[in-house]
């Protein structure tokens, strides 16, 4: 069977494949507390271990009751558009257009409508290096390319306007940013972002920041959204992180008003519609009582996050750039394997902690650099600095 050559042009998620070999060691005697082991911490995912709340979930058990489970529009329920605008003014002060909105099937369906409606063969995207390896993967999925400038711990493992400049070419269309980032947690400071959309939009280009992080933030100083810098900005956002939903695919994403018409016009036929029950039940998402158990949440990552990158520190696994946002922290595993990959997979057969190797993240540091998700309990977390104490000391 003849496949074709863009599955070629996109690398393998390591990230599951890390997983996946933690699954088969976790399995092992090593990990079986009956035979004297210890189970596996899973250090390695990024996914939020809080679920949906009550609320969101009596939401979705009422739609389904009452039959709410017919396609919604393209763009998504009303109701639910005119909600998430009402959170961007609530909690970022920023005035959206509920029109401007479209709900997705996660942040992966919007990222690729974003580029299937903006890109072409030919055409270039700069994005730093370390970012999100799908985000590079949708822009070569719509016939693209990504080029990954390296990003430093000066600059916050992140681009700013200087190297957008200095880079851009007759082929670049624009700029994919992370803010907070994944794998990093670090966020970009606001008026280097105000610089960056101003030297995009300076040479015709586009400026999309996927902000899926940014309720997660910790530090007001970074929390802002990129919105605020003008109508011309793609915003990507989605349910799965702040709002604890990760497995019911839903997103949305802020766009400019000339391509909110090409962008529905991508989802009737690629998509139809997310998922209706998903969207009736997020509606809830935007109650008192569940923006209260969010924040307490957001406390409880901080909390977490004051706990690990201090430790990590202590062992030896330096965390260059503190992160502001997100639920990650990115290690530097140097001064024990000149390869994170060799080195991640030792501490999961030796110390049983699951943690993801840089490799998935961009060819820069890839094996200087692991991402460690903070993501679980405090109890995990220092059962599991305890354990990499004990193999790394």
């Amino acid at each position: 069977m003849r496949i074709a050559s863009r599955v070629e042009r996109i690398d393998p998620f390591y990230v599951m494949e890390c997983a996946k070999a933690a699954d088969r060691i976790a399995a092992s005697p090593a990990c079986d507390p009956a035979r004297g082991g210890e189970p596996m911490i899973y250090l390695n995912i990024g996914e939020p271990d809080f679920t949906a709340p009550a609320g969101v979930q009596r939401a979705a058990e009422a739609c389904l009751a009452a039959g709410r489970t017919q396609y919604t529009p393209a763009l998504g329920l009303t109701a639910l558009r005119e909600r998430i605008a009402g959170w961007y003014r609530s909690r970022w002060g920023v005035e959206v257009d509920p029109a401007r909105i479209a709900v997705t099937a996660g942040a992966s369906a919007a990222l690729q409508l974003v580029c299937l409606a903006l890109f072409e063969a030919g055409d270039e995207v700069l994005m730093p290096d370390p970012s999100y390896p799908c985000n590079r993967h949708f822009v070569a999925a719509a016939g693209g390319s990504a080029r990954l400038l390296p990003a430093t711990p000066e600059a916050r493992f992140q681009l700013d306007a200087a190297s957008v400049a200095a880079n851009w070419t007759p082929a670049t269309r624009g700029v994919l940013l992370a803010s907070p980032s994944n794998p990093t947690g670090t966020s970009i400071a606001p008026a280097e972002m105000a610089a960056i959309a101003d030297t995009v939009r300076a040479r015709g280009g586009v400026t999309i920041v996927d902000e899926i992080y940014l309720g997660l933030g910790y530090d007001e100083a970074f929390t802002k959204t990129a919105l605020a810098l003008g109508d011309d900005i793609v915003s990507i956002n989605s349910f799965s992180k702040y709002f604890s939903m990760t497995g019911w695919r839903l997103g949305w994403v802020v766009l400019p008003t000339a391509l909110v018409a090409p962008v529905e016009k991508l989802a009737q036929n690629l998509f139809i519609c997310a998922s209706s029950v998903a969207q009736h039940a997020a509606l809830a998402c935007f109650e008192p009582e569940a923006i209260a158990e969010y924040e307490a949440r957001r406390a409880e990552f901080r909390r977490r996050r004051d706990f690990i990158v201090p430790a990590l520190d202590a062992l030896g696994l330096a965390v260059p750039v503190k992160p502001d946002g997100a639920f990650y922290a990115w290690a530097d595993c140097s001064r024990f394997s000149p390869s994170s990959w060799d080195f991640c997979m030792r501490m999961m057969e030796r110390a049983h902690v699951a943690m993801t190797p840089g490799r998935d993240f961009g060819p820069a540091a890839a094996e200087r650099f692991l991402r460690l998700s903070f993501a679980n309990s405090m109890s995990e977390l220092e059962a599991a600095i305890a354990r990499l104490a004990r193999e790394l000391r």
